[in-house]
């Protein structure tokens, strides 16, 4: 059966087998850490600070949109950054987005929105967008989205998403090192904090994924915790990942490899500072001046293409392509 409740899955599917490879280019840009050049364009045109850094911020991303968009699926830009200069970062958010999906590209929308009631329905149909990019203002495939409130704060999400064939990605085990402050607490029975909203989230993405094997009902689950995520990879059949935490924050490809399914589907890895900023690595810098910071971008995302195509059932995918 064909159903609406799908399409996200479907489109993921799609753009996944399309590049041959799971990875998601996460879009965190810092101001300390752009080029000179694109900085110095930004500071010519635009006299106001939060102007520049807005421009700066959309020169740059669209720039490693044009060079990502050839070889992987999708792309994560993280609203706190654009949204630290106001109006002109949200202006320039938005831009970034479009871009990215007029490339092609499947837009996770980082935000990690959450509320009751209407609140959570008006964040879910300004954010997400799905098949349609015109749909919804910030015109974004997917949201992250927390749980903290409760289930009734999740299926304003959930219905929206089912409605314009969008997707959320439900925060279950996060990768940052304090995670386990609160998700590691165990109530009476027994049962985490984050094995209590792995069970909502198997159960909201069970009830929508229709004949599909995934629907629109994803969990993030980070790199850092591998032991987790294998665990969490069987109690949640049907629920797409995605994985933060590979790269920079210490996460590997042999980390994330209990994530897929044998073919290889079944979740999206991302890297962030990883890759956008490959130039300040030590095995780049060496290989690539400052203004040659592209092939740098480049040459770290062929990087991580290989290293879960060797070490995970991602492999599987390049081989399903020939």
């Amino acid at each position: 059966m064909k159903d609406t409740m799908a399409h996200f899955a479907e489109r993921v599917a799609a753009a996944i087998g399309k590049k041959g490879n799971p990875v998601t280019v996460g879009l965190d840009p810092r101001s300390r850490q752009l080029p000179r050049d694109v900085l110095e364009r930004a500071r010519q045109r635009h006299a106001d600070p939060a102007q520049q850094i807005a421009a700066a911020y959309e020169e740059f991303c669209e720039r490693i949109i044009d060079v990502v968009s050839p070889l992987v699926p999708a792309v994560k830009p993280q609203a706190a950054f654009f949204e630290e200069w106001g109006p002109p970062g949200c202006a320039a958010l938005a831009r970034v987005i479009a871009k990215a999906r007029s490339a092609g590209l499947i837009v996770i929308c980082d935000a990690k929105r959450g509320d009751i009631g209407t609140t959570a329905e008006a964040y879910a149909r300004g954010y997400l967008a799905g098949a349609n990019p015109a749909a919804a203002p910030w015109g974004a495939d997917a949201l992250t989205v927390s749980p903290y409130l409760g289930r009734d704060t999740l299926e304003p999400f959930v219905n929206v998403a089912v409605e314009r064939g969008a997707g959320i990605y439900i925060l279950v085990r996060t990768s940052n090192p304090g995670a386990g402050t609160l998700q590691d607490l165990r109530q009476s029975d027994g049962i985490s904090v984050y094995e209590r909203i792995a069970a909502v989230v198997e159960d909201l993405a069970a009830s929508t994924c229709g004949s599909a094997a995934y629907g629109p009902v994803g969990a993030v689950v980070g790199a850092t915790w591998p032991q987790e995520l294998a665990e969490l990879r069987r109690t949640m059949p049907h629920v797409p990942l995605l994985i933060p935490g590979y790269g920079a924050q210490g996460g590997g490809a042999k980390d994330v490899a209990a994530a897929f399914a044998p073919d290889g589907s079944g979740a999206l890895v991302n890297n962030s500072r990883g890759i956008i900023f490959a130039g300040e690595r030590k095995e780049f810098a060496g290989r690539f001046s400052p203004v040659e910071w592209e092939r740098a971008v480049e040459a770290a995302t062929q990087e991580m293409i290989a290293d879960l195509a060797a070490n995970t059932p991602a492999g599987n995918l390049q081989r399903r392509q020939h």
